[in-house]
């Protein structure tokens, strides 16, 4: 019979680790006599990130005996302390590959049930002393699980664990493997996903994974949103068939390939980066932006507002028809959805530009002529509403569209009822008056404030959130997991920058750098420069530092677990192996 053989618990705090602040309660000691254990924690015991860790879901941690005696093996350690995996209950049996999602004990007074593998995490590494730890629990197929707890209780060390339902679910060592490592079972997905006990989030990205089908690259389940492969690596030279100057601050440049072959049709809301060649000794100046029309055959149209950034204001002054550009092939996943539920567009500014895509596509789709289209997009005026005609020829296309047009500052000439429809700033609120159907899908695209206010506001007023979707023009914001402190230091050259390495650029962020051999990982370059970059495990597993490779090529130090899509890399284990571009 399986036996408690140790409770562990221990409390948030701060811990130094590679110049920062990790707040964190993975130090877990032993504790003596019997413990309460609750819904939401044992006694004594707490979380320090509650994103990834806790809930009821994640409320008491599990790890084996017999994995302890594995790991002191293969990790050459004499002895290992309990609780130094994480956990919470070192239990004598209950191994990985024999316990079941949904399986119910009995220890002591409490009645718990199994409900996920463990999270990857870099903080088990830090614990433990090594790095490469997250990634080995899963490659090891010894993640330990957790515990949902049904009936609260009094338990103790020495208990008997007494199995008191048996659930008709997939074994832990299963459910794990099926989402970090290659080679997901379709007949084993349908079965995560209908197991009830399964965490929500877990089932989630199993059905992300069987709707994304077995020809899907990447994994879904982990990435959350399925991309094809670029149409090519690197860049392509394009010429400037004709530029149009849409307002005041707005021009708009359509290319085309200077070898005479068309370029392949984008889709909507998809965008590229444009690389700018000024004279000598300047750099080569990279800027990502959203393909504003891709509806004529061989040919992408930008349009770009003139700010303070070189990027725009070059094309501006310096870019004439006729001039040589040279363009990565279309990417993102912000594009036009192919079912036939209602649509929304909903952008502000100059965020227009990828919706306006998405606009030309669902008009050129006779598939689509059915759907019901909600066009809402704020300006300050009449001046600055660009592209109106335009929206408004394609509108009179689509016999179920209706147009919501907001000016904050109209000028004596616009009238309202014909060129705006509302005079102020269009909010949520005013979106929820239009009595959009619960399903619909809402695409942002604008200023970030616009884009966390309508978010937030679609959010109370009850829409889904898996159904609001956005697009971000800037960086993207940072995940850091336990990290005390946030950077908010603008992206710099990193200290000490030698000029001997490939140049690693940073598209988003606008910066070029040379890679050096004293960092780890791009991860670790991407930090020195205060890049904002998102992180879990740092070992190849979770899939978060996922990014786009523009051009270039990489070499994995650690050889990721699952790899990435083709035009993909996982930055957290991964050096330049010649001068790249990454989508950050």
């Amino acid at each position: 019979m399986a036996t408690l053989v140790s409770i562990n618990v221990g409390l948030p705090k701060d811990i130094a680790w590679q110049g920062r602040v990790v707040h964190t309660a993975v130090w877990k000691t032993p504790v003596k006599g019997r413990v309460m254990v609750r819904r939401l924690n044992i006694d004594g015991d707490g979380q320090g990130d509650l994103g990834g860790h806790g809930g009821e879901h994640r409320a008491v941690m599990v790890y084996q005996l017999d994995s302890y005696r594995y790991w002191q093996a293969f990790l050459h350690r004499s002895s290992l302390e309990f609780g130094s995996f994480g956990e919470n209950f070192t239990v004598d049996g209950l191994a990985d590959d024999e316990v079941c999602i949904g399986d119910r004990y009995r220890i002591g007074d409490a009645l718990l049930e199994v409900t996920q593998p463990r999270v990857t995490c870099y903080r088990v590494g830090i614990r433990m002393n090594h790095p490469q730890m997250a990634s080995l629990l899963v490659s090891h197929r010894r993640p330990g699980f957790y515990f949902r707890v049904i009936e609260e209780g009094m338990v103790g060390a020495g208990d008997a664990i007494v199995k008191e339902h048996s659930a008709d679910g997939l074994a832990v060592s299963v459910v794990d493997g099926l989402l970090y490592l290659p080679g997901h079972s379709r007949e084993q997905l349908e079965r995560a996903v209908h197991m009830p006990a399964l965490s929500e989030g877990w089932r989630q990205a199993f059905s992300a994974m069987l709707e994304a089908g077995p020809q899907q690259q990447g994994n879904v389940g982990l990435t959350g949103a399925p991309s094809a492969p670029p149409a090519w690596n690197g860049f392509r030279n394009v010429r400037v068939s004709a530029t149009h100057q849409e307002s005041a601050l707005v021009r708009s440049f359509t290319v085309e390939a200077v070898d005479g072959e068309a370029l392949p049709a984008p889709r909507g809301g998809q965008f590229m980066v444009v690389r700018m060649t000024p004279p000598l000794p300047r750099r080569p100046i990279l800027r990502s932006y959203s393909i504003s029309d891709g509806s004529t055959t061989g040919r992408y149209r930008f349009s770009v507002k003139r700010d303070v950034g070189e990027g725009s204001q070059y094309l501006h002054d310096q870019v004439r028809d006729g001039d040589v550009l040279a363009i990565s092939a279309p990417r993102g996943t912000f594009c036009l959805d192919d079912g036939c539920r209602p649509l929304v567009f909903w952008s502000a500014g100059i965020g227009i530009t990828p919706v306006l895509a998405m606009l030309h596509e669902l008009a050129a789709r006779s598939d689509m002529s059915s759907r019901a289209v909600y066009w809402i997009y704020g300006a300050r005026s009449g001046e600055e509403n660009v592209f109106a005609r335009e929206v408004d020829e394609l509108l009179a296309h689509l016999p179920h569209a209706r147009r919501w047009v907001g000016f904050s500052r109209p000028s004596p000439a616009d009238h309202l009822g014909t060129q705006f429809d509302v005079e102020g700033r269009i909010d949520a609120a005013m979106v929820a008056a239009l009595h959009i159907p619960s399903d619909a899908l809402f695409y942002l695209c604008g200023p970030a404030g616009f884009m966390t206010a309508a978010r937030e506001g679609l959010l109370t007023a009850g829409y889904a959130r898996a159904n609001i979707l956005t697009e971000l023009f800037g960086t993207q914001d940072a995940l850091r997991p336990g990290i005390a402190s946030a950077s908010n230091a603008i992206p710099h050259p990193p200290e000490g920058e030698t000029a001997d390495g490939p140049v690693v650029t940073f598209v988003r962020s606008g910066l070029a750098v040379h890679w050096s051999g004293r960092y780890g990982s791009l991860l670790e370059l991407a930090e020195a420069c205060d890049v904002p970059v998102r992180w879990s495990c740092r070992t190849g597993v979770c899939h978060n530092c996922e990014t786009a490779v523009i051009g270039g090529a990489v070499a994995y130090s650690t050889a990721p677990l699952d790899p990435p899509a083709d035009g993909q890399v996982l930055i957290c284990c991964s050096a330049p192996r010649e001068d790249l571009q990454l989508d950050l």
